[in-house]
C-alpha cells in the first residue's frame, strides 16, 4: 500500500510541490497526523471501539507516513532552492539599479538566469560589433621587441682594450645585426638620405659592418646611451657630413624613445632632438668652417666664391659652450678650389676684399683657431672633445679599376681589398693637419679617424637617389649621374651608423 501511494506522488522536481499552497497543505497535514485520535470512552462503544481502533490504528500509521513523506519532500525541496542561492553553485543574479532621480521609487530587479544568459549574449555581441580587429603581426613585433629589449638589457657590454686600433680592419657583410635601424622606422630622416624611399632598389649596402683587426665593437644599445646621455648635450658642429652623421645618431636611439617624449626643432644654425625622459639633447650647429664665412646660412648656402674669417669664432662657439658632447668636423667645403679666400676686415664692416691662399694654409690657421677656443672654454673634466677626420668622394670610378663607371652610380659592393692603396682624390695634406693639431692640445681630443675606412664604401653614397637643391631628381635627372650623382653624403642606414659606433664606444668607455 505505502508502495503505490508513494508511486503517485509527483516527482521532486514537479512545479506542483513548488506551491505555495501546497507546502501549506502539506505543513497542516504533517501536524495533524502527529495529534492522538480522539477516543469515546463509552462501555456500549467498547468493544465497537476496540474493533475500529485496529482499523484505525492502521489507517492513522498510514496518513503518518504518509505526512512524513511529504514533509520530507517539502524539505528537500526548500534545502535544494537553498543551496542553489550559494556562490559556488551559481552566480549571484545581477540587480539593476534605478537612478535616484527616476520618477520611479527606487526598485531592485532580479535578473533571472535566463534573462541574464539572453543579457550576456548581447553583450557579446555588441563587443564583438565594436571591438576592432587585431593585428597579429603588430603584436608579435611587439612581443619580439619587448623580449629583445629585455634581452639587451640582460647582456652585459664587452668594451674593447684601449690599445685597439678601432679603425684598422675590414667590412664585413651582416644581414643578422645590420643594419641598426630601418629607413622606414625613423621618422626625422631627411629626403636627402632615405635613398630606398627615393628609389635605390639595391639594399646591401646598410649590411656591412665595421669588424676592427685586434676587437670588436661593442653592441649598440641605445638605452644605455641614454643614460650617459642623462641631463647632457650632444652636438654636433660642422657641415653636411656631421648633419649626416647627427640623422643617423638620432634614428640610433629614437626607437627605444615613446612617442611624445622626442621632439625635433630648429632656430637658425641650431637643431635641436629633445628627449623628454632623460633631460638630453642630441644637436647640429651649422658651422662649414668652423670659423665665420659667407656660408654660415643653414639653408642658403650654396655659393661658389667662398670667403673665411680664419681667426673669427666667437660668433658661433658662443652656441657650443656648456655642451657635454662636443663632435666638430670641418672638410667638404674646402674641396671645391685649391686656394682658399681670406676675408680682409669683417663681414661686419662690410669688407669685400680677400687674399688667396693655399687650402693647407688656411686649414691650418682655421684649426689653430679653433683649438685655442677650445681650451679657453671647455673644462675637460665636463666635456668631452671629438674631431672626425675628412668623409671622402668617389668622383673617380678609376680609383677603384672600374674605368667604364660614372663616378659612384650604380655601385653595390664596398672595395673589398683592404690591402689597396686608394687615391679616390682625398687631401690628405689636411688630414696630417688635424691629426696634427688635436694631438698637442691641451685639451684631451678624442680623434675619429673615419677616413681611410670610409674610402672603401663606394657604394654608399646617396648617388641619384636623393634631392638637389631641395628638390627630388627627376627620372631624367636620375638617369643622367656623370652630373647628378652625389657621391659625398651618404644614405641612411648606413656608413655614418659606423662613425656613431665609434663615438658610442668611445662615450660609454670614458664614462
Amino acid at each position: 500500500m505505502l508502495f503505490i501511494s508513494f508511486s503517485i506522488f509527483p516527482s521532486l522536481s514537479s512545479p506542483l510541490l513548488a506551491k505555495p499552497q501546497t507546502k501549506a497543505f502539506c505543513y497542516s497535514l504533517f501536524l495533524s497526523s502527529m495529534q492522538p485520535p480522539r477516543r469515546k470512552n463509552s462501555p456500549l462503544n467498547s468493544e465497537t471501539t476496540t474493533m475500529k481502533g485496529k482499523r484505525n490504528s492502521s489507517i492513522s500509521i498510514v496518513v503518518v507516513v504518509f505526512s512524513i513523506f511529504l514533509f520530507g519532500v517539502f524539505m528537500y525541496n526548500e534545502d535544494l532552492k537553498s543551496m542553489a542561492e550559494f556562490t559556488f553553485l551559481r552566480n549571484k543574479p545581477q540587480e539593476i539599479q534605478e537612478p535616484e532621480n527616476s520618477s520611479q521609487d527606487n526598485a531592485t530587479v532580479t535578473v533571472s538566469k535566463s534573462s541574464r544568459t539572453e543579457l550576456e549574449k548581447n553583450q557579446v555581441e555588441d563587443s564583438e560589433e565594436t571591438q576592432e580587429p587585431i593585428d597579429l603581426k603588430a603584436v608579435v613585433a611587439e612581443e619580439e621587441k619587448i623580449v629583445e629589449e629585455y634581452e639587451e638589457e640582460k647582456e652585459e657590454v664587452v668594451l674593447p682594450p684601449e690599445e685597439c686600433d678601432l679603425f684598422s680592419g675590414e667590412w664585413v657583410l651582416d644581414n643578422v645585426t645590420h643594419p641598426l635601424y630601418k629607413e622606414d622606422r625613423c621618422e626625422f630622416l631627411t629626403a636627402q638620405v632615405t635613398c630606398m624611399r627615393n628609389g635605390r632598389r639595391d639594399s646591401l649596402y646598410q649590411n656591412w659592418r665595421w669588424q676592427p683587426r685586434d676587437c670588436s665593437l661593442p653592441k649598440f644599445k641605445p638605452k644605455l646611451l641614454l643614460e650617459k646621455l642623462r641631463g647632457k648635450r650632444l652636438m654636433f658642429v660642422g657641415d653636411s657630413l656631421n648633419r649626416n652623421q647627427w640623422e643617423s645618431m638620432i634614428c640610433l636611439v629614437q626607437s627605444v624613445i615613446p612617442l611624445g617624449k622626442r621632439s625635433l626643432s630648429k632656430t637658425g644654425s641650431l637643431s635641436i632632438f629633445a628627449i623628454e625622459d632623460y633631460n638630453a639633447t642630441v644637436e647640429f650647429y651649422w658651422a662649414p668652417f668652423l670659423v665665420e664665412s659667407n656660408s654660415d646660412d643653414p639653408t642658403m648656402h650654396h655659393i661658389l666664391n667662398r670667403i673665411i674669417m680664419p681667426e673669427s669664432i666667437e660668433k658661433h662657439g658662443v652656441n657650443w659652450k656648456n655642451a657635454d658632447y662636443l663632435i666638430f668636423n670641418t672638410y667638404i667645403w674646402w674641396m671645391n678650389t685649391a686656394t682658399m679666400k681670406i676675408l680682409r676686415g669683417s663681414f661686419d664692416e662690410g669688407s669685400t676684399e680677400y687674399d688667396e691662399v693655399p687650402r693647407p694654409i688656411a686649414y691650418r690657421r682655421v684649426l689653430n683657431t679653433w683649438s685655442k677656443w677650445v681650451e679657453d672654454n671647455i673644462d675637460p673634466n665636463r666635456t668631452k672633445v671629438f674631431f672626425s677626420s675628412m668623409s671622402p668622394l668617389h668622383i673617380k670610378s678609376e680609383a677603384w679599376n672600374n674605368p667604364d663607371g660614372i663616378k659612384c652610380a650604380k655601385e653595390t659592393t664596398p672595395i673589398l681589398n683592404m690591402s689597396t692603396t686608394l687615391q679616390v682624390g682625398t687631401d690628405r695634406r689636411l688630414f696630417v693637419v688635424a691629426n696634427n693639431v688635436t694631438q698637442s692640445m691641451k685639451v684631451p681630443v678624442n680623434f675619429l679617424n673615419i677616413t681611410t675606412l670610409s674610402e672603401f664604401r663606394k657604394d654608399a653614397h646617396t648617388s641619384v637617389y636623393t634631392i638637389r637643391q631641395g628638390k627630388m631628381l627627376t627620372p631624367e635627372q636620375q638617369a643622367d649621374p656623370a652630373t647628378y650623382a652625389d657621391c659625398i653624403h651618404w644614405c641612411l642606414p648606413g656608413l655614418p651608423d659606423t662613425w656613431n659606433e665609434f663615438l658610442y664606444t668611445r662615450i660609454i668607455s670614458q664614462s
